[in-house]
C-alpha cells in the first residue's frame, strides 16, 4: 500500500500539478486533496497521512495556520509538511520553518528540486 499525501491547495490546476509531478519522478502514492486549510485540517484528522504539501495562501485558513494547528497535535509534531508556495520573501521561509514546517518549496515547481526534498520520505 502506498504513503497516503495531503495535497493542499486553494487551485485544482496546482493540485494537478503536484500530482503529476510525483508521475513524472516516478513516486508512487495516493493523493488525498484539499482545497483550503479548514478542509485539509478535517481530512488529516480522518486519514492516515504520511506528508503534506502546503499552499500558504487560501480562503477560510491559510496553510500557515493550518501549519500551527497541526503541530500543536502530538500526533503530527514529526509530520513532513512541506510548504508549497509562491510566497518566496525570507521572512514568509522563516515564519513556516519557525512553526514547523519541514521544508519549504517555491513555485513553479521545479522537477529537480522536488524530487531532492520529498524522495526522503518514501
Amino acid at each position: 500500500m502506498g504513503k497516503n499525501v495531503l495535497v493542499v491547495d486553494d487551485s485544482r490546476i496546482m493540485r494537478n500539478i503536484v500530482k503529476n509531478t510525483f508521475l513524472q519522478i516516478k513516486i508512487s502514492c495516493e493523493f488525498i486533496e484539499a482545497s483550503d486549510g479548514h478542509e485539509a485540517l478535517q481530512k488529516l484528522l480522518s486519514n492516515k497521512i504520511h506528508l503534506v504539501l502546503l499552499d500558504w495562501n487560501m480562503p477560510k485558513l491559510l496553510g500557515i495556520d493550518f501549519l500551527k494547528k497541526a503541530r500543536s497535535l502530538e500526533q503530527y509534531k514529526n509530520l513532513p509538511i512541506i510548504m508549497v508556495t509562491s510566497e518566496s520573501a525570507k521572512y514568509n521561509v522563516i515564519d513556516a520553518i519557525d512553526a514547523g514546517a519541514t521544508d519549504y518549496i517555491i513555485k513553479p515547481i521545479n522537477e529537480k528540486i522536488f524530487f531532492q526534498k520529498i524522495s526522503q520520505f518514501f
